[in-house]
């Protein structure tokens, strides 16, 4: 029994980082229609700057924010510069930007930091908090700073004339500029929240998996297989999703099918979700008279 409770909460500690990034693929899915490949490698890239931060003698908590707006920024940037000139362009086109994206991207950071396995450091204490002991400190923070920038993105989402201004230049942009919204600029933004809810994911789960360049590859599996059993277009179903996927990850692989297998947990939930519930759980199903 104490052998599942462990299982069960080191999912849930991982499942909050699936979850982030999964949300940060549905907003960019809300927007563009698109699963944006790079995400993890936007992600991976963002978390090199705060390793070079934190080696050049910044505090934890001062570079973890500037490379979330660093990442923000970023994000901005590569809506503007490079998806919006092909937006209109072929589904396939736009895809293959997307792909190239994350090969830059990881070229890039292989090229400055090399592919040597590096340590990232966790601004939490070795020691157990509160005297849990079925969950080490790092993944209490991490679910901590997890549902922390959650709630701020829902009340930002919910309760802001800019976030409401986002939502309904994502849902229907014809309306949107009907009614004097920016829309460009508002899919600009949420493309920059995007990578900056996923720099808080590649932060979190360095410590965990130590920072390369290709860290985040299965992460972004897992995050996809989240944000498909959620719902594509659902941000509330995508964090379900993490939470879920985490979980059934470490039971799954603990007492399963094996440690070596468990990334096949997340190829099974993609192909089952997509033949069985293609639009998720909490995902809209779209219905089109021809």
């Amino acid at each position: 029994m104490d052998a599942f409770l462990f299982q069960v909460l080191a999912g849930l500690a991982t499942g909050g980082i699936y979850a982030s990034l999964a949300l940060a693929l549905v907003m960019i899915y809300q927007a563009t229609h698109l699963v944006n490949f790079a995400q993890g490698e936007m992600a991976m890239f963002t978390t090199y700057i705060a390793w070079s931060l934190i080696n050049a003698g910044m505090p934890y908590w001062p570079a973890f924010l500037l490379t979330v707006g660093f990442a923000f920024v970023l994000g901005v940037l590569i809506e503007r510069i490079i998806i919006r000139p092909v937006e209109d362009a072929p589904v396939l086109a736009v895809v293959v930007v997307f792909i190239a994206l994350l090969v830059i991207l990881n070229s890039t950071a292989g090229w400055i930091y090399t592919y040597t396995i590096k340590s990232f450091p966790s601004p939490f204490p070795k020691e157990p908090l509160f005297g849990i002991r079925y969950m080490s400190a790092h993944e209490i923070g991490a679910i901590c700073v997890t549902l922390v920038v959650l709630s701020l993105l829902y009340a930002f989402f919910r309760f802001t004339p800019l976030g409401l201004a986002m939502r309904a230049a994502a849902q229907n942009a014809q309306s949107s500029r009907l009614v004097g919204i920016r829309v460009g600029w508002m899919l600009a933004l949420g493309w920059g929240l995007a990578a900056a809810v996923g720099a808080v994911a590649g932060m979190m789960v360095a410590p965990i998996v130590y920072l390369d360049p290709n860290m985040m590859g299965g992460i972004l599996l897992y995050a996809f297989a989240a944000a498909l059993l959620g719902g594509i277009d659902s941000p509330m179903g995508a964090v379900i999703g993490g939470f879920a996927v985490g979980v059934l990850e470490n039971v799954l692989g603990a007492f399963v099918i094996g440690n070596e297998l468990k990334l096949t947990v997340a190829l099974v939930l993609i192909i089952g979700v997509l033949l069985v519930r293609p639009s998720g759980i909490f995902g809209k199903v779209h219905v089109t008279r021809v």
